[in-house]
């Protein structure tokens, strides 16, 4: 029977990763994501999990571990933030080049300088071009679900790609929440056993991995990273189906929330999506037709679902934690491309928020709405808007 329960994010993703079972767990501590290996290590010492816990030097190695275990045939994990995420950038793409199913939870956190341990997206937004898949948890409940999905996601023979699987930190990672942990035989039959695809197992098999790519070749290599991660799109919607059909829990690559009348939709992902619920019920109450969409799959970007979203608002507001300076955040571009040859499509407007932890409350909210509204009315507004600036201090 599942067990329903209080815990932390990351207590949520190691149980995620002890109902996984993976072989190899290699991880170095960072906050505000220390506590899902020190969790795990405590299942592997009880031993409530059969699997080798590597203590590493660095998070270089730690990737560096679970690319060499994941190449080696065995179901891997780790866990990281930050600074330590973008320390596995190189390696970020090798484990992708090489098809390595590996899973990975991200404490979201801010990059320095100046230095920072609160929540943003920045770490793994920067991440966003080494193929690996994305998904970002809007609670501790879905930072466990998440990870089990990311699992049966990167491990079919159609995908094979690593995949990272986001919640905020302090925000998720260090609050408490209920969770309903699944029952093991459950997860054993979504999972399956895991039955690597192209490691070395076999001898009598013998195969080259990692190996050097000529001119001739190489733009072939990244065009099958860029062709997995096409063929997740549907992967995903079916494991998302199958989740429900087991568990009873619904995920949506976008999912919408009073959308169906909606003027002005604001999207983002993340724990900021429940404020933006809230909030939409508030505008609702005061007659403002506003709805709130909230992407839980970021790589592959939901390009299509987007597109259908797009038809139901006049002005979509995007919400994000993370910027790439000169342009707005990722998910304006994102949008943007989503969107650029369709024949009608609403005003999109950009907002940087909640950087390095900064609260987004329905005062910055309000004042994202106002920005919207007068593009509604026909005026003048800025395309990229930073909200909640403290301006006495610039």
């Amino acid at each position: 029977m599942p067990i329903r329960t209080v815990m932390k994010a990351n207590e949520a993703a190691a149980w995620a990763a002890k109902l996984a079972k993976p072989k190899v767990i290699a991880a170095f501590p960072i906050t505000p994501s220390t506590l899902v290996p020190e969790k795990i290590s405590e299942f592997v010492a009880n031993g409530e999990l059969d699997a080798e816990f590597i203590k590493v030097e660095s998070e270089h190695s730690a990737i560096s571990a679970c690319v060499g275990a994941s190449a080696a045939g065995v179901r891997t994990f780790t866990a990281t933030a930050s600074q330590g995420l973008a320390l596995m950038h190189e390696v970020l793409f090798i484990a992708a080049g090489m098809r390595l199913p590996i899973v990975m939870a991200i404490g979201n956190r801010s990059l320095s300088a100046p230095i920072n341990i609160w929540n943003d997206w920045q770490d793994s937004i920067s991440e966003r071009d080494t193929g690996w898949l994305q998904f970002y948890a809007e609670n501790n409940q879905e930072a466990l679900d998440l990870i089990l999905i990311a699992y049966k996601v990167a491990e079919d023979e159609r995908v094979l790609l690593p995949a990272m699987v986001g919640f905020d930190a302090f925000i998720l990672t260090h609050t408490v929440e209920p969770v309903e942990i699944p029952d093991q035989e459950v997860v054993d039959e979504f999972l399956g056993e895991y039955e690597p695809k192209h490691a070395y197992v076999d001898p009598k098999r013998p195969i080259t991995q990692g190996t050097l790519a000529f001119p001739a070749h190489y733009m072939e290599a990244r065009y099958t990273v860029w062709e997995a991660n096409e063929n997740a799109r549907k992967v995903i919607d079916e494991a998302f189906a199958e989740f429900e059909k087991r568990f009873g829990r619904k995920y949506q690559k976008v999912e919408e929330y009073r959308t169906d009348d909606a003027e002005i939709i604001f999207v983002t992902m993340g724990s900021l999506a429940g404020t933006v619920k809230e909030y939409v019920d508030h505008l609702r109450e005061k007659g403002i037709k506003a709805g709130a969409a909230k992407l839980t799959v970021y790589r592959p970007f939901p390009i299509e679902e987007v597109r259908a979203l797009a038809k139901k608002a006049k002005v979509l507001a995007l919400l994000e934690k993370n910027v790439t300076f000169s342009v707005g955040g990722a998910l304006f571009q994102d949008f943007s491309r989503a969107l650029i040859n369709e024949k009608e499509k609403p005003i999109i407007i950009d907002y940087i928020v909640g950087l390095g932890g900064r609260d987004v409350t329905f005062q910055n909210l309000d004042e994202a709405l106002a920005i919207a509204q007068k593009a509604l009315n026909g005026e003048e507004f800025e395309e990229v808007n930073w909200i909640g600036l403290r301006k006495e201090i610039l």
